[in-house]
């Protein structure tokens, strides 16, 4: 989707309660020439997909990665179309189209593959989460609380609800984050709905909680890590200057569930997630990257999808994508990091 500015207002209050530290865990620092921060660094990145086609599909609007239970990646865009990409080259290898119930297209966002191999794909523009086989059919709906509905219905702001997708460890929870906060709430602070999977498989709502986001930013993603705690990212826009993103790791195992709390106004008692940030990308090198349009670093774009592809001994192996709005100014770009946690 393309960015809107986000009017950041907090308060002192808040701002304590966010508990956030400056800079990410203490580790060997990676090697200089590809170092994002003491935390993060770039392996390599690929612009081999950018405005390209496969089967007469445009391949670009990522907004979603996942590995698919062969190992693949898959790639969700938001224009309805779900890609099967080889895990080493990125080539694709397949392209699925997706509807909603009434064969419409849908602004999918957020994607999770289940164990059986069925897609949870989010659409922002209505709040929901749909089920669908591997062949593109719904096989069901999740419910979804009424606060996280579009107005009237509920408080979220259409284009600006579930961007993030996950499945925590263990497979029965799934966690989703609104990208931006509902009105009634501050701007800085964005809930995170958790499901739980009851039997027969079904998810039914659970535990919700606060995440403080930096003021003007947005979460396009989050992905859980093997001990529980989840990776977000943080994205924003500025015209004429370009794209912030940050990789933050974030702890909502002691967060206050904020399902019954009608709006975040900084009352006592009510602990958000904790995040410590990992890395800001701009910081990362650019590695002969190239851009289209002014950016604080030409290797940035528009970031939206992640997926955790690896772990060995607390490092992490994290992908990243681009969405290129299908605009000649912007580039679908894969970004491969190694994280430590």
């Amino acid at each position: 989707m393309r960015l809107r500015s986000v009017l950041a207002t907090t308060t002192a209050a808040l701002a304590a309660a966010t508990c956030l530290t400056a800079a990410g865990p203490a580790t060997a620092t990676p090697r200089p020439s590809h170092a994002c921060s003491p935390a993060v660094s770039l392996d390599r990145f690929s612009d081999a997909l950018d405005k390209t086609t496969y089967e007469g599909t445009f391949v670009g609007n990522f907004s979603a990665l996942a590995v698919d239970t062969d190992g693949s990646i898959a790639a969700l865009e938001d224009r309805s179309s779900l890609f099967d990409l080889d895990a080493r080259t990125l080539a694709p290898k397949r392209v699925v189209p997706l509807a909603d119930e009434s064969g419409a297209p849908l602004d999918s966002e957020g994607l999770v593959i289940d164990w059986d191999g069925t897609r949870l794909i989010t659409s922002e523009t209505e709040s929901s989460i749909r089920r669908y086989s591997p062949d593109g059919r719904i096989l069901d709906r999740l419910p979804v609380p009424s606060p996280l509905l579009v107005a009237p219905a509920g408080r979220a702001t259409a284009n600006q609800t579930f961007e993030g997708l996950t499945l925590l460890p263990g497979g029965r929870t799934l966690l989703a984050s609104m990208e931006n906060a509902l009105a009634g709430d501050p701007a800085t602070l964005v809930r995170f709905q958790t499901w739980t999977r009851a039997k027969g498989g079904r998810f039914r709502p659970a535990a919700q909680y606060a995440y403080p986001l930096d003021a003007g930013l947005g979460v396009p993603e989050v992905q859980a890590t093997p001990d529980g705690r989840l990776l977000v990212l943080e994205r924003g826009f500025t015209s004429g200057v370009g794209n912030t993103v940050r990789l933050y790791l974030a702890d909502p195992r002691h967060a206050t569930d904020t399902s019954g709390v009608g709006n975040l106004t900084g009352q006592p008692g009510v602990r958000p997630i904790r995040k410590t940030l990992l890395a800001d990308l701009a910081a990362c090198p650019s590695l002969g990257a190239t851009a289209k349009q002014p950016q604080p670093n030409p290797l940035l774009d528009n970031i939206e999808g992640m997926a955790v592809t690896g772990y060995s001994k607390g490092r992490l192996k994290v992908l990243l994508v681009s969405d290129d709005n299908q605009n000649a100014v912007q580039t679908t770009r894969f970004y491969h990091l190694r994280v430590r946690i």
